[in-house]
C-alpha cells in the first residue's frame, strides 16, 4: 500500500474547485439541476521513464459524449454521464451515482511532447498517453574515477 501525506491545503482546493464548477454551470444557463451536474470522475496521474499517464473513471460514458482538448499548455477533459431514459426518474428508488456534465483541467509539464499524446477508453477508464520530449528525458551522468598516475623518481648521480 503506497502511502499518501497528507495536505490540509487539499481538501480547500477541491472545496473551491466544487464551488468554481457549481457557480459556472449555474452562469451558463443550463437547466439543468445544479447539484446533479456536478461532479468530476477520479483522476490518477503517474510518471513512468517514457510517459504521463492519466488515468480517469467514467463508467457509463459514451466515447463520444467525452472531450479532450489540448490548449495553452492545459488537458482539458470535458464530457457528460447521461441518465437513462428509458426509467423514468419518478420510478427510482435511489439515485446514487452522479448524472451531468463534468469539467477537468490539468496543467501539463514543458517536457511533454504534446503532439503524440494519445487516448484509449476501455471498461469504463480512460487513459491518456502523454509521451516525454525525448531530448528532455532525465539521463544518469557516469561519476568516472581519475587514473591513479605512477611517480617516477629518478635518482641523480652526483658528481664528486
Amino acid at each position: 500500500m503506497a502511502l499518501i501525506r497528507w495536505d490540509p491545503f487539499r481538501d480547500m482546493v477541491t472545496l473551491r474547485d466544487k464551488m468554481n464548477r457549481l457557480f459556472d454551470d449555474a452562469f451558463k444557463g443550463e437547466e439543468k439541476d445544479i447539484v446533479s451536474s456536478s461532479w468530476a470522475p477520479s483522476v490518477d496521474i503517474y510518471e513512468t521513464e517514457n510517459e504521463l499517464v492519466l488515468n480517469a473513471e467514467i463508467p457509463g460514458i459514451d466515447e463520444d459524449d467525452i472531450e479532450i482538448k489540448i490548449e495553452d499548455n492545459t488537458l482539458t477533459l470535458h464530457g457528460e454521464r447521461k441518465l437513462e431514459e428509458e426509467t423514468q426518474e419518478e420510478n427510482y428508488h435511489r439515485i446514487e451515482r452522479s448524472y451531468g456534465s463534468f469539467y477537468r483541467s490539468f496543467s501539463l509539464p514543458h517536457y511533454i511532447d504534446q503532439e503524440k499524446i494519445k487516448a484509449e477508453h476501455d471498461n469504463g477508464v480512460l487513459r491518456i498517453h502523454m509521451p516525454k520530449k525525448p531530448e528532455l528525458k532525465p539521463r544518469s551522468v557516469k561519476i568516472l574515477k581519475p587514473e591513479k598516475k605512477k611517480v617516477s623518481v629518478k635518482k641523480s648521480k652526483s658528481k664528486k
